[in-house]
């Protein structure tokens, strides 16, 4: 079995493919994380027996704990999870942002092509790195654009997506110039298990349960593409097995939907599964509210999947009502790993991001 180096494996994405590779048996792992704010320890705990997984704390910046653990472990790939990813944080603090996602990836690509020089020429030609990237580098489409494609420009409007951006080119630019054998992936929304509740999926679950508002930016009319991480995670695996080096390829869910519509279609599973005992003859759309909106918030998020589809055989398995249920099934049955991530450093980013807000009813 292949070995990888997963680098931010304990967040949201990076977690669920750890667990997917472990269970299908697609590699053995090796966890390089930070353990920041937005992770919860206790995600991988399943893991804590499993020989083929092995845990290190640690920062990507550190080159030479990374040449280390290349040298100790000697992974057939290197799979870039490790970021900061929330857009409104980025607004507040872009300098995490250019640390974490900048001289990260650059550290990283910098350890990994000293290793990759020295493999042997087979293996030198099997090794691969996997920069996980997103769509908002692409910018925001009117309603009527046509998707991105992986040959649209990039036209980052926050210090996330501009941070993404950069990452993606130093990529691009340690292909062109060193042939190091670089593949891009630009996925749409995530959702689905374990993804930490600032996001607007878990953050919605969470507030509903608790009978606090809903907020919404601006008139909640801005619309994403979402895909289940889950289907998002074999999509990775195939692009390293099959990806043509160099190359990028969208990952999207072919389930565009405005951000209102999301937070109704989880009022309306949570009246299903979970109705508010207190209140009997309300709903949970009752705590829909709409905030002053974003800074630079893009309009229109959406990917053309068609590459990865006509060249590797991927679409998404899951529709966007069929994953949000399951996902809303998976939180309401983990309420201790919700209790888990909601602590004093969580409270006190609601605090900042939210609390300042103005509240107008969706009623």
């Amino acid at each position: 079995m292949k070995t990888a180096l997963v680098t931010g494996g304990t967040g949201f994405i990076g977690s669920n493919f750890i667990l997917q590779a472990r269970q299908q048996s697609w590699a053995n792992i090796i966890n390089l994380d930070l353990l920041t704010d937005t992770c919860n320890p206790h995600t991988l705990a399943e893991l804590g027996h499993d020989a083929g997984y092995a845990f290190i704390h640690g920062d990507i910046r550190q080159r030479k704990l990374v040449e280390a653990i290349l040298e100790k472990y000697q992974p057939d790939f290197v799979i870039n999870f490790a970021a900061e990813s929330h857009v409104d944080r980025s607004i507040l603090s872009p300098v995490n942002f250019v640390q974490t996602n900048i001289v990260g990836i650059f550290e990283l690509l910098e350890a990994c092509r000293a290793y990759w020089q020295n493999l042997s020429l087979d293996r030198r030609s099997q090794f691969r790195f996997l920069q996980i990237s997103t769509d908002e580098v692409y910018g925001s489409l009117s309603p009527t654009d046509l998707p991105f494609t992986e040959t649209s420009p990039y036209r980052p409007n926050s210090p996330y997506s501009a941070s993404k951006a950069s990452a993606d080119h130093l990529g691009r630019s340690y292909f062109q110039t060193y042939e190091f054998p670089v593949l891009t992936t630009n996925s749409a929304n995530n959702y689905g298990a374990r993804q930490f509740p600032e996001k607007l999926i878990p953050l919605m679950i969470t507030n509903a349960l608790g009978g606090q508002p809903l907020p919404i930016y601006g008139d909640g009319l801005n619309i994403r593409d979402w895909v289940y991480v889950e289907d998002h995670c074999a999509a990775i695996f195939l692009v390293l097995e099959q990806g043509v080096v160099g190359e990028t390829y969208n990952i999207g869910g072919n389930s565009e939907i405005t951000n209102l519509e999301v937070v109704t279609k989880i009022c309306e599973i949570l009246d299903e599964l979970a109705p508010n005992p207190k209140h009997i003859n309300s709903k949970y759309t009752d705590l829909i509210t709409f905030t002053k909106d974003r800074l630079g918030h893009d309009r229109r998020y959406a990917l053309n999947c068609s590459k990865i589809k006509q060249d590797l055989g991927w679409e998404p398995k899951e529709s966007f009502d069929t994953g949000l249920l399951k996902t809303v099934q998976w939180y309401l049955a983990n309420s201790l790993w919700l209790e888990q991530v909601q602590t004093g450093a969580y409270q006190t980013w609601i605090q900042q991001n939210y609390g300042t807000l103005e509240y107008k009813s969706a009623k």
